[in-house]
């Protein structure tokens, strides 16, 4: 199932809930099925983040060099590709900030294509963004034919069997409410004692909300939890003060909150929690296939990334700025088989 799709139970955070824009060597080319032309080139050096995404991020240009030392480490298979091939897994609808249409209704935007292309311009590569259903996504990179995966993918020991991880965001859930109301959420469920709180049917949010709702409960304290057939209902319930807030995907309310600022609707994030728990960080990572040699260059590309800035501006630039890693670790624990 796809890990962005809000309502269903996908995976440890966002449960929630490409190509595109060009990289520092050359453009973008669109995959089977991605149904995008592509955007022309960015100059070499240089990639745009937040091109055409209708208010959803700040358009901003990144210098991106070709680092020699990290392209040396690449497999010669990919190395002398020239390109670097990266699914999407953002078809049909797509899921804003994350992947989707942008504003000119045929470039394909979003956080998780934008980070692919400066990966790619780290290694010196053509990116080259493929956009298909979830499960096509792990097709193509069973089959070879894709390099990595950037696709909001959650770190889980079992996903391990098969695959190598390098990470890059945290996999957080937060807690919106609205932007007058005070509430200040740490990760201690009590601060929701008596308060009415709406989350997804089916999602790793809602079993995290009833455990809480359970142990105040037997605390002889009260947390109702309320369910919507869609978002826009969730919102008008939330402005409307009948519910104080809604447990979501991170980047799902980052985005509403973005989109809500200046207007009598506006939210605020009150805080966030780990989408794997209590005990574990949830972490979204590039996916590759097991053994391929590709995980240790994509984490220093990552590693790079972030010593020299371009990742937090990334960050800034799609509102994740609270999803951000001091570092990139290869394979780091991910959600326990008992829990996948």
């Amino acid at each position: 199932m796809p890990r962005f799709r809000p309502g269903l139970l996908l995976s440890a955070a966002a449960v929630t809930t490409l190509a595109l824009g060009l990289a520092a060597c050359g453009s973008d080319s669109s995959g089977a099925g991605s149904g995008a032309a592509p955007a022309a080139a960015d100059a070499k050096g240089t990639v745009i983040v937040g091109l055409q995404s209708n208010g959803a991020a700040k358009e901003t240009t990144l210098k991106v060099p070709e680092v020699a030392a990290i392209r040396a480490e690449l497999p010669q298979k990919v190395r002398d590709s020239g390109k670097l091939v990266i699914g999407l897994g953002f078809l049909p609808g797509g899921s804003t900030p994350l992947g989707y249409i942008g504003a000119d209704q045929k470039t394909l935007t979003g956080s998780e294509p934008d980070f692919g292309r400066l990966v790619a311009a780290v290694f010196g590569l053509k990116p080259e963004l493929t956009n298909s259903t979830w499960d096509n996504l792990f097709v193509g990179i069973d089959s070879g034919k894709t390099d990595v995966g950037f696709s909001n993918i959650t770190d889980t020991e079992q996903r391990k069997l098969k695959y190598d991880f390098a990470a890059y965001r945290k996999d957080n859930l937060a807690l919106e409410v609205r932007k007058d109301d005070p509430l200040t959420f740490t990760g201690d469920y009590h601060v929701l004692a008596g308060k009415t709180v709406a989350v997804g049917s089916g999602t790793n949010q809602e079993k995290i909300l009833l455990t809480w709702q359970s142990k105040l409960k037997a605390e002889g304290k009260n947390l109702t939890v309320k369910y919507f057939p869609e978002n826009s209902s969730t919102y008008l319930a939330l402005t409307s003060h009948k519910i104080d807030a809604y447990f979501g995907p991170n980047p799902d309310v980052a985005y509403h909150v973005t989109k809500t600022a200046g207007t009598p609707q506006a939210t605020r994030t009150a805080g966030t929690y780990s989408g794997a728990g209590a005990s574990l960080q949830g972490l979204i990572c590039a996916t590759t296939k097991k053994d391929d040699g590709l995980v240790k260059p994509l984490s220093d590309a990552v590693n790079y990334l972030i010593k020299n800035g371009q990742y937090a501006q990334w960050l800034a630039a799609w509102n994740l700025s609270n999803e951000s890693v001091p570092t990139s670790l290869v394979n780091p624990p991910g959600l326990p088989l008992t829990n996948s």
